[in-house]
């Protein structure tokens, strides 16, 4: 019985997130469906980037993983099958699997769509359904499309980084308001090199420790930690962060149109002594 995870930015307001399961089950009434969201930020491809690869890593192997973000970014007349570190990604060919990854793809197939069947979510999800069941069978990825597809390829976000400063742009505001910032622990300690840091964003707000839980300030106060993916997090004990001071999540799509005044609400910058 195939695992299958859901991850995509159609919402649940409609009857979009139920007809994707539909579809899938009606391929396959045994396939065992898992929501990681339909919630994620329309065209937001980090945060889609930041969500799939920190839930993706706790299933077993041969798990499936179904994107459906930013579907129609170029006009699909393929879809893509990725296999990597024994798990399984069914996604557009628009960057976002490298992202995911933050490395090239082990195994990669095109999956060619019918030229007279609509281009919509569910007739991509059914190319996927199909494709998910002949592998379950035991059909190898190379007999199911094109293993020599030229990828769409975008690197993931990173932090800018100099010897004085790292500087981290925010990548996802989870049901908390909490905010995430694309600096890992492992990349703030090899920058830090023991030295005194100051967490600084809206300008003048700071934080200079880190704490292990929430709790460990009183309510309404800020802290910072990492989180259990490994990623800077910035909250306020039982209270809303983003919304308290202003902060939105980055946009890799209208960066040349911000103005620096703009960037204060969606960047980090975390400073060395």
């Amino acid at each position: 019985m195939p695992l299958l995870t859901l991850t995509s930015d159609i919402g649940e307001k409609d009857y979009l997130a139920g007809a994707v399961k539909g579809v899938l089950l009606k391929q396959d009434a045994a396939f065992q469906l898992i929501d990681i969201s339909h919630h994620l930020s329309p065209f937001n491809d980090p945060q889609a980037a930041y969500v799939v690869r920190n839930a993706s890593r706790h299933f077993p192997a041969d798990t499936f993983h179904i994107v459906l973000v930013n579907l129609f970014q170029y006009k699909p007349d393929h879809l893509l099958m990725v296999k990597h570190n024994d798990q399984y990604f069914c996604l557009a060919d628009n960057g976002l699997i490298t992202m995911i990854l933050e490395e090239t793809p082990q195994e990669v197939i095109a999956l060619d769509m019918d030229k007279s069947a609509a281009r919509n979510t569910l007739a991509c999800t059914e190319v996927f359904a199909k494709a998910i069941s002949k592998v379950a069978a035991g059909t190898a990825l190379n007999e199911l499309g094109d293993p020599g597809v030229s990828i769409q390829v975008r690197n993931p976000l990173r932090p800018i980084t100099t010897n004085q400063y790292m500087e981290g742009q925010i990548i996802s505001i989870d049901h908390f308001e909490n905010v995430i910032v694309n600096i890992t622990q492992e990349e703030f300690e090899a920058q830090r090199k023991g030295r005194r840091f100051k967490i600084v964003f809206k300008r003048d707000e700071v934080i200079d420790r880190f704490s292990e839980t929430y709790a460990d300030v009183n309510e309404g106060e800020k802290l910072a930690l990492f989180n259990a993916a490994g990623y800077l997090e910035i909250a306020i004990n039982k209270g809303n962060a983003a919304g308290l001071f202003g902060l939105q999540g980055f946009s890799e799509k209208n960066m040349s149109q911000y103005t620096q005044s703009r960037l204060f609400y969606q960047t980090v910058r975390v400073y060395f002594e």
